[in-house]
Formats: structure tokens, sequence, C-alpha cells
């Protein structure tokens, strides 16, 4: 995988960018001056993150694997240590299936129905492979999500979910919030900043 050099980030525009940021020469980016990303994040081959009209955050050590989808007309926000598999898809905004609208982005708005919400991805959140998160979706902290699942709506903290839609079927440890502290001793200088 071959990533942007620090140049050509920088010039891509974004909001804010922190260190250590490493993404795909084959990534598309749109929207770049409403997208924040901290620092120590990776967004591989094939993803494409698209903020319409709202800031998406993406927070610090953040992962989002080849083929992922960001995309929509309502803040998204990925916070610390999360991270998306493979073809994992996040909608902010959706078409009206219900056949009341028109679809698609070629057709004016005034004859859409296109709903638009809010997605939160807590810190310690990892969704499984080919899973579709729809808007208005909130996955609390520590959350897994099994691959291939349908999200829509709130998963609560610690929980693992699996199916389409998912549904909370076991609890998830919480070792991670032990870990985290560790590993943030072990990289910490002495002004309590990440070296």
């Amino acid at each position: 995988m071959s990533y942007l050099s620090q140049s050509a980030i920088d010039e891509i525009g974004f909001l804010s960018i922190g260190k250590n940021v490493k993404i795909s020469s084959k990534a598309s980016i749109y929207g770049p001056d409403r997208i924040s990303i901290g620092s120590n994040v990776r967004i591989d081959d094939y993803c494409i993150i698209s903020a319409s009209n709202r800031e998406f955050r993406i927070g610090s050590f953040v992962h989002i694997a080849a083929y992922s989808l960001i995309v929509g007309n309502e803040r998204v926000e990925m916070m610390d240590f999360s991270g998306l598999s493979s073809r994992v898809s996040v909608y902010s905004s959706s078409d009206d299936y219900s056949g009341t609208w028109m679809t698609n982005p070629t057709v004016p708005d005034e004859f859409t129905g296109v709903k638009h919400a809010p997605v939160t991805i807590g810190k310690h959140v990892i969704v499984g492979a080919g899973s579709i998160i729809l808007p208005g979706s909130s996955l609390e902290e520590g959350v897994a999500v099994g691959a291939l699942s349908l999200i829509k709506g709130r998963c609560k903290e610690f929980g693992v979910y699996f199916g389409s839609p998912a549904k909370r079927i076991s609890e998830r440890k919480k070792d991670i919030l032990r870990l985290e502290s560790e590993f943030l001793a072990s990289v910490m200088d002495s002004k309590g900043k990440i070296a």
C-alpha cells in the first residue's frame, strides 16, 4: 500500500490534521475542509470519505480498512481507538425507499425525501467487515459489531451486536480500558503528550 506524503496530505486541505496520519494514495476524500483527523490514523486503499455539509471528525488511533465508505450530509464522528473493517459503509443520509419520493442525487431536493441524521462511533468500537451503519445510529463506547451486520439506532456500551438488523448477543470485556491506560502511559512524554 502506498501512502500519501505529508506534503500531499497537507495540500488536501483538511479542517485539521494530527501527526502520523497515513492515507492511501488510492483513497478518495471529498469535502476535506469539513473533515478533522486526529493523530495515528490509517485510511487504507479505496476508502471514500465524503463530508457534504457537516463536519466529520475522526479521532486518534483510528483505522479505516480498505473499501470502506463514510458519506452523508450530517455529522459523522469516529472516536479514539475505533475502527472499521473492510467494506464497512457508514451513512448519515439515506433516500426514502417507500416510493413516496423520488430517489438519487441527480433529482432536485424538493422531489426527494432524503433523511439526514448524525452517526456516532464511540471509543473502542470495532465494526466487522461488510457491515452497514444507517443514519441516526449511535454505537456507544466499546461496542463490537459482527461482520455483515446492519446497524440502525443505538448500540449500548460494551455490547456485541450481530445480524440484520443487529441485535445485542453478548457482553464485551472491558479489559481494553486498562490496556488503553497502559498504552497511553507508555507513549507519553514528560509533558503528558504523545511522543
